[in-house]
């Protein structure tokens, strides 16, 4: 049928998933860093969405589309299984989650679950004015700590809002520079720097010590080494 739908325009998303968080029916979900309408029959063509999206990349056409389907909103969210945060972009986070406890499933070991609080996490992704930001407790990882270790969710991640960055492939000035911006305009309570032992990885610890210098407030910073083994290092 033609009807009312909403049109995501993916060259001006900058995929903050506040639209998704917006979206009543489950219709928007983040995918590769970018919203996309999941299914036509979960759109109700009441646009929700489109206030919530700070760079005005949603808007309304009309095409042929499947007819909104209330009981088949009402069916996935009684399946639906909730991050314990209630992130921006959860609804595809949940999905991707369940399905990888489930593959991973075994007699003697219980799938852990993610302790990521928000989406996105890469810092040259992550909006300054990310509504999760305030008052949070920052991690700013190297991109490599959570594969070096094995507990990285919880020991690090869990309670704490993600961004990571990698002072080697990314412009360190480009890492100082956004994230001086992030602690100078928003109400940051702690910093805790993850990185490895590797000397190139001491441009995130010093990215972040410049950025802290420059928003001019009298921030926590605190710095875990990680050993190239995943390894705490004194």
């Amino acid at each position: 049928m033609l009807r009312r739908i909403i049109r995501i325009d993916e060259d001006k998303c900058n995929g903050c998933g506040l639209c998704a968080e917006a979206c009543h029916e489950a219709a928007i979900g983040i995918v590769d860093g970018k919203a996309k309408l999941l299914r036509d029959d979960f759109c109700d063509g009441l646009g929700n969405c489109l206030p919530a999206c700070p760079e005005g990349a949603i808007s309304f056409e009309e095409r042929e589309a499947a007819p909104f389907d209330e009981e088949a909103v009402k069916r996935a969210k009684e399946k639906e299984k909730p991050l314990p945060c209630g992130c921006p972009g959860s609804r595809v986070m949940t999905m991707q989650t369940a399905a990888t406890e489930e593959a991973g499933r075994s007699p003697d070991r219980t799938p852990r679950r993610s302790r990521l609080g928000q989406w996105p996490i890469q810092l040259r992704l992550v909006p300054v004015t990310a509504p999760y930001l305030d008052g949070a407790d920052l991690l700013v990882s190297a991109d490599c700590c959570a594969y070096a270790h094995g507990d990285f969710h919880d020991t690090f991640m869990n309670g704490r809002v993600t961004i990571i960055a990698c002072p080697k492939l990314d412009d360190r000035e480009e890492i100082a520079e956004k994230m001086a911006r992030i602690l100078s305009e928003r109400n940051i309570k702690s910093v805790t720097v993850v990185r490895m032992e590797v000397p190139c990885c001491g441009g995130i610890q010093q990215a972040v010590a410049e950025a802290a210098s420059a928003s001019g407030k009298a921030l926590p910073v605190r710095v875990v080494t990680l050993g190239i083994k995943g390894n705490i290092l004194p």
